[in-house]
This record gives structure tokens, C-alpha cells and sequence, in this order.
């Protein structure tokens, strides 16, 4: 059994480069895989290993001065849902690219239990509830009657609230993952004029666990090699549709040529179709990761269990003969 754990914390580093030596070095004893942001604003994480040596890297965190405080979403799951071990410092724990300065170590927004958060869903009819994920995540899962902007990167929705043209007197309901991006949207949202703005505490994960999903449609999206969590208890259809096909569904594929690597929806009819890939074009690409039609969501982790490194260069010398042996006859 292993555990997976979900969190982030606000307090500043004076050494985000030491700090961030010093955690991979830790990580790398735990033997834990996944991956770690640091800057001078605090830590974002996701992890996975052993349930001893998880429960030994929350303790190793809250030791450390300024994160005694720090929160986890844990899961207990039969295999570990990371091929390797990130550690590295960015300049934002989470990219937003504000032109609006703010200060998360000292600037909160006000947060809902997963508890009040239903209690409004259920009692409230005048609210504007935003998710505040990408919209590849929103595609397979939501909030009922959320409003899901169609925006490919976090730091795009500072631009998308400008041109909204959203009522700034009403109360906000917003969510995402974990937490961490309505940290710094909500906080945002009030220095541009929102006069009522709340949060999700734990997002959509912490939700799931005391909540039992209620009122969410759909699955969650996770950035691990499990890519969608349930939330919604007996889900009849899915709500996402395959990019190829159109038809219903909500599993991911990346796009088996590595020169592209397209995350998309996939049903597996079409995968076997396309043989992995999200269009013809990549069909033709002599880099193409080999595919197994009796394994077409093998996570990312077991591909180098599945092939050694002989095999993988003896399927790229056969694909590039055949391109090849095409292209002249």
C-alpha cells in the first residue's frame, strides 16, 4: 500500500536554492517520487511512496521553520502514480503573472469548509461559482452550474476576469484542485473591485474526502499518472468527449509521437484507430512510442518496465526503414 499527498504552503524562503537541495536530498532518502515547486514564497507539492515514508516527509515539513502549519490531501493507493522525482524553484509556487502585486505569505483570501461550501451550493441561488482550473481539467468534471472558462494556462485568467464583464457586487464561490490557485485568484479578484469572494478549503480533493462529492458532476483531473480521480459517486456517463470521435468519455492519452506529446481525450476505439496519437499526421512520425492495443492506458511509469532500452531502439529502427523504404518506393 502507498500513500499520495497533496499540498502546498505560503512562508518565505531566504534560500530557495539551499531549501530546495536540501528537499530533494530528503526526498531522495525517503526513496519518494513526484514533484516539488520552491521559491521564496513557500512550497507546492504532490507526492508518492511508502505510508511510513510519507507520514516521515509530512513531519520532516513541519519541522521546518515557517511550515509547521502546512496541510495535507492524502490518499491511500495500490502503486506509486510518479515515474520520477522533481525538486526544482521556480519564481511563483504557482504561475499567475499578475500585473497586481500580491503578497501570499502575508495576503489570504477567506475560505469555506468543504461543510459551508455545500451548505451554500444548497441554500444559495445568487452566487457565481468559477472554477479556476484549465479548461482540460473542467472538460471531465465540475461543480454543477459552475462557470468553466475556456483557458489553457492559469495565468491566463487575470486577462479573462478583465473581460468578463462579471458582477462584481455578487458573492464568489471559487475552487480548483487543491487549493492553491484560488489562494492567489481570490486575493486577486478582491483588489480588482469584488466585493464578496470565498474559497473552496482544500478544493475539490479535500471536498471529495468530507463531502462525498456532492453537487460535483464528473471527475477530477490529477496531475500524476492516474490523470482523473472519482469524485462523483455512480456516474452514469462521462462528461468529456473524445477528441478524435466525439463520443463520451474521460480517459487521457498522450500522443504517442514523443515530438508531440498532446495530452487529450481518447476513447479506445479511436486510440487503436490512430495507434496512440491525436491525429494522422503524428501517425507518420518515425518517434513514435510503440503501441499496445491491449494496454492503451498503461500509465507513463510502465512503459520503461515494459520495454528495455534494446527494444526501444530496435522499434524506432524498424519504424524509420519503413518511412523510409515508403517515402522512395
Amino acid at each position: 500500500m502507498y500513500a499520495v499527498i497533496l499540498y502546498y504552503y505560503f512562508a518565505r524562503i531566504t534560500d530557495p536554492d539551499e531549501f530546495c537541495r536540501e528537499h530533494k536530498r530528503k526526498c531522495q532518502e525517503l526513496n519518494l517520487f513526484g514533484r516539488i515547486y520552491i521559491a521564496s514564497e513557500g512550497i507546492n507539492g504532490t507526492l508518492s511512496g511508502g505510508v511510513e515514508q510519507i507520514e516521515e516527509y509530512k513531519n520532516y515539513l513541519r519541522s521546518l521553520d515557517g511550515f509547521a502549519q502546512t496541510e495535507f490531501k492524502e490518499e491511500r493507493i495500490d502503486h506509486v502514480p510518479f515515474v520520477k522525482l522533481v525538486v526544482k524553484t521556480r519564481k511563483e509556487i504557482v504561475t499567475l503573472k499578475s500585473k497586481v502585486s500580491i503578497d501570499s505569505t502575508e495576503e489570504k483570501g477567506k475560505h469555506l469548509s468543504p461543510l459551508e461550501w455545500r451548505e451554500h451550493l444548497e441554500n444559495e441561488e445568487d452566487i457565481l461559482l468559477i472554477d479556476v482550473r484549465n479548461n482540460y481539467e473542467s472538460e471531465i468534471g465540475h461543480f454543477k452550474g459552475a462557470v468553466k472558462p475556456d483557458i489553457k494556462n492559469f495565468y491566463d485568467f487575470e486577462g479573462w476576469v478583465d473581460r468578463s464583464e462579471l458582477d462584481k457586487n455578487k458573492k464568489v464561490l471559487m475552487y480548483c484542485t487543491g487549493g492553491i490557485r484560488c489562494e492567489k485568484f481570490s486575493v486577486l479578484m478582491e483588489k480588482k473591485g469584488f466585493k464578496d469572494v470565498y474559497q473552496l478549503q482544500g478544493g475539490i480533493i479535500n471536498y471529495a474526502q468530507q463531502e462525498d462529492g456532492a453537487h460535483f458532476k464528473g471527475k477530477c483531473f490529477v496531475f500524476d499518472d492516474r490523470l482523473a480521480v472519482e469524485v462523483e459517486k455512480n456516474q452514469k456517463e462521462p462528461l468529456g468527449k473524445c477528441a478524435i470521435s466525439g463520443v463520451p468519455c474521460d480517459t487521457y492519452i498522450n500522443c504517442h509521437n514523443m515530438d508531440c506529446n498532446q495530452l487529450f481525450i481518447c476513447s479506445k476505439e479511436a486510440a487503436i484507430e490512430f495507434q496512440g496519437c491525436c491525429s494522422k499526421e503524428c501517425m507518420t512520425s518515425v518517434r513514435c512510442r510503440p503501441f499496445l492495443p491491449d494496454n492503451i492506458y498503461m500509465p507513463s511509469r510502465k512503459w520503461y518496465q515494459y520495454y528495455d532500452e534494446n527494444q526501444w531502439l530496435d522499434i524506432r529502427e524498424k519504424r524509420e526503414q519503413q518511412t523510409t523504404y515508403t517515402k522512395e518506393g
